[in-house]
């Protein structure tokens, strides 16, 4: 409902995946050793196919709320994928 909040949400969204590859530390490249990164992999998708579908939706009262908390989701994918990532890391030694 909020512009401002709107344009910097999509601005932060995009801004992510141009920050997301300088922090990457992982010791592996891939995600074949981290079962719990394929797991929130998979629910990323999930997250990016439901705010799609959100936006098609007229701003009405359940979408509204729907989308916040989608929204809320995917930036804590961003969040927790490298937390969890140096996690299985270090147990791994």
């Amino acid at each position: 409902p909020n512009k401002l909040g709107g344009v910097i949400a999509l601005v932060m969204s995009i801004a992510i995946l141009f920050i997301l590859p300088i922090l990457h530390t992982n010791k592996s490249q891939g995600l074949q050793f981290y079962p719990i990164n394929q797991i929130l992999f998979w629910y990323m998708v999930i997250i990016i196919m439901l705010l799609t579908w959100i936006g098609a939706r007229p701003v009405e009262a359940p979408f509204i709320l729907t989308g916040q908390i989608l929204t809320v989701l995917y930036f804590s994918y961003y969040i927790l994928n490298p937390m969890i990532s140096k996690i299985w890391d270090n147990f791994l030694k």
